[in-house]
């Protein structure tokens, strides 16, 4: 059981009054805040100012936060009794908390005859208009005051009752405006951060020097996410430290050597909660302690180190930060002992700023998750890798709509088909969530399988938009489908609903593809159409998602048609006989895309067709018989002679051998011998029997069964592959 795992209490800031100034009825606690001063009319009426008594301790509270947020940076001057005269008490340099001082302004503002139109800006009204939900005091009858006097009680009245505080008593609702005013603008600036960082630091820098002078955050290590439960100890490890500079430290009293990073040795970096323990107990508690506190005095030295001292008395606040399952680490908030001690009431303070940085800290590591989760998904859906097949060169690009989405529904796809062929697929899943990238993995994934069937074009499409409708009905989709064969020089493309392919020839001429929209994938019920066109050698087959030519700025034929022009363009940089490069032809194109045309993620995928010449291609067919093998070595035999390969010869003549042979033995049809040369000399043997050959072991009793175990010691590579019309095994052997 998690030895840290608390019962999360309530909180509240309404501070306790003295009993001099305790209303009689509950208070409007929106007083303090909802309320504007009004200056009182000449002649007005009012109670006599009165400052404190020499004899009264001094209490400062928290100053008000600064207009910009309420903080100030680290390292800011903060002048030794700065908190004092923003409260209206004395300074503390060389005064210990607690000791008697001069009286303080009645305002903390100014003198007691100020004016009567500037009253202090929590001033209240000599009427104070009743809450329709509460009951509220009778008022009292107040005596005629001159002008001075009714301008220093106006800035001086009890604010939830519009009567004045007892001689010699603090004015607890100035302090209480003060603490709600800093809790709201440290909130509001550690809510700022997205990120774990950005929240720590905010934290950091909303309370020092605001509320602390130095501040300590321990969280967990690792942080745990959402409802994952470790299984190892609980470990703090020192996230962040933030202080006073010490070149303002007064009087002597330094505190210790705090640095923002906390591996210097000074405090303990990594802490292990003991079960039973004192911290432990601190932690399940939820609520900050003061370092005085008995628990707090034995949990301290488990959490800093035995090194580190605390200033003594009320000047150290250990507050848990708890999440929304756990305590996921704890915050010090510390005072130089120059420094007034912390109040009960800052007890609240520490609670609530440690309560919203937790809830921030949990919410910025499912964050995290998240956004790991969703790149290793995009990046598992697309391929790593483009494919190596013969006679074409690809290069590809994916951009995700922003940084702060990173997944969605394009993808782009090469697969090796048989007989040197090529497939190049791409499409786009209406939507850039991770339910469209999930939808794009399944239509990839079928993809792959239809394209290994080696159906044609407009099949694949169908059997897509079928799977499309089973996945669900709102489940669209655009895609084209492009078949290159580098022996014909053709290309087969069908499409479904997605933006056409541009052709960039050799010459430098850009050309829009005339090929049939069909509907998109999803739809149903609807035919899809191929095409056959030429695919010359040199040119570059460019395929795209609309994220590349559509967006807010532009339709989607404007941008095809600013695709066509930059593509012509780049291609005149080097020449009419010189294509350009791939990878700088991709990142030319995405160049085109201005500051607004980021509307959707973009997939785009370039084909520079090679091809094979005719001169490099033999072919033959072969009668299902007995001499086949024998015929099948001889024309590999001439093949290699004519093309200067004669070493390839006797490996060539031995795997051609046996697998013709294993052809010929089933197969009632004519079967096919086909060499291509190009880097590598690769043979294709097809026949009409769909069954695909298995590599076995061979007894040694067995009459065959060792052919394509040869195969597999002498060959580059070999595999096999089914077609609609039969299979076709092919074997690849490495050249000079």
């Amino acid at each position: 059981m998690d030895s840290t795992r608390v019962t999360e209490h309530p909180t509240s800031h309404e501070r306790r009054q003295p009993s001099a100034a305790r209303p009689t009825a509950p208070a409007d606690p929106r007083g303090a805040l909802l309320r504007t001063p009004e200056p009182p009319a000449q002649g007005s009426t009012g109670l006599p100012a009165q400052g404190r008594p020499a004899e009264a301790p001094a209490s400062p509270g928290i100053p008000g936060a600064p207009a910009s947020d309420g903080q100030c940076p680290t390292g800011s001057p903060t002048p030794s009794g700065a908190l004092a005269a923003a409260t209206g008490t004395p300074a503390a340099s060389g005064t210990p908390a607690g000791s008697q001082g001069p009286p303080a302004p009645s305002g903390g503002h100014g003198p007691t005859d100020a004016p009567s139109g500037s009253g202090s800006e929590h001033s209240q009204p000599s009427v104070t208009e009743p809450d329709p939900h509460r009951p509220r005091p009778a008022p009292e009858s107040i005596p005629a005051q001159s002008g001075a006097e009714a301008s220093a009680v106006q800035s001086g009245k009890e604010r939830r009752t519009g009567q004045g505080p007892a001689p010699g008593t603090p004015m607890p609702m100035r302090r209480d405006g003060d603490r709600l005013r800093f809790v709201g603008a440290a909130t509001r600036r550690i809510a700022r951060g997205i990120d774990l960082d950005e929240i720590v630091m905010g934290l950091c820098r909303a309370t020092v020097p605001t509320f602390s002078d130095a501040i300590l955050v321990y969280l967990r290590d690792p942080l745990p996410v959402g409802d994952e439960r470790p299984t190892g100890p609980v470990v703090l490890r020192l996230r962040r430290t933030d202080r006073i500079p010490e070149d303002r430290d007064t009087e002597g009293f330094l505190l210790p050597a705090l640095q923002p990073e906390p591996d210097l040795g000074i405090t303990a970096e990594l802490c292990t909660v003991r079960p039973g323990g004192a911290l432990n107990e601190v932690l399940r508690g939820v609520r900050p302690v003061f370092a005085d506190a008995p628990a707090a005095r034995a949990a301290l030295p488990e959490l800093i180190g035995e090194d580190l001292t605390v200033p003594g008395g009320q000047r150290a606040i250990l507050a848990p930060l708890r999440g929304r399952r756990r305590v996921i680490g704890a915050a010090l908030f510390l005072r130089r002992p120059d420094r007034p001690a912390f109040e009960t009431d800052d007890l609240l303070v520490a609670a609530q700023l440690a309560t919203h940085s937790a809830l921030g800290i949990d919410k910025a590591v499912l964050y995290g998750r998240e956004a790991y989760i969703a790149d290793e998904l995009q990046r598992t859906m697309l391929p790593e890798t483009l494919p190596r097949p013969t006679g074409v060169r690809l290069a590809s690009r994916y951009l995700p709509a922003a940084e702060t989405a990173r997944v969605g529904g394009d993808w782009y796809d090469a697969i090796p088909l048989p007989g040197s062929r090529v497939a190049l697929v791409v499409g786009d899943v209406m939507g850039h969530s991770m339910t469209s990238a999930a939808i794009m993995g399944q239509l990839r994934t079928t993809a792959q399988t239809l394209a290994g069937l080696d159906l044609p074009p407009q099949e694949v499409l169908h059997h897509l938009d079928e799977q499309a409708q089973r996945l669900g009905t709102d489940r669209m989709a655009t895609c084209l489908y492009a078949v290159y064969d580098p022996v014909a020089h053709r290309i087969t493309i069908a499409n479904a609903g997605h933006p056409p392919p541009v052709l960039l020839h050799l010459g430098g001429r850009a050309e829009v593809l005339r090929v049939p929209p069909g509907a998109p994938i999803g739809v149903g019920g609807v035919d899809f159409e191929a095409v056959e066109l030429d695919a010359p050698a040199g040119a570059t087959l460019l395929l795209y998602t609309d994220g590349l030519v559509e967006s807010r700025l532009r339709d989607v034929w404007t941008g095809i048609e600013q695709l066509r022009e930059k593509l012509a363009a780049t291609a005149q940089l080097t020449g009419a006989d010189h294509p350009p490069p791939l990878e700088a032809l991709c990142d030319e194109v995405l160049d085109m895309l201005g500051p607004g045309d980021r509307d959707d993620d973009i997939a785009l995928l370039a084909a520079r067709f090679d091809g094979i010449a005719p001169s490099d291609v033999a072919f033959w067919h072969l009668d299902p018989e007995d001499a086949a093998p024998g015929r099948a070595r001889r024309l590999a035999r001439k093949a290699l002679s004519r093309w200067g390969l004669e070493e390839l010869t006797d490996s060539l003549e031995l795997l051609v051998s046996e697998v013709v042979t294993n052809a010929v033995r089933y197969t009632s049809r004519p079967v096919t011998l086909r060499l291509l040369r190009t880097d590598v000399l690769r043979c294709e043997v097809g026949d009409d029997v769909p069954q695909l050959p298995r590599l076995r072991q061979a007894r040694a009793t067995d009459e065959g069964g060792r052919g394509l175990y040869l195969v597999n010691k002498l060959a580059r590579r070999w595999g096999a592959t089914r077609l609609s019309t039969g299979k076709v095994v092919w074997f690849e052997l490495n050249h000079g």
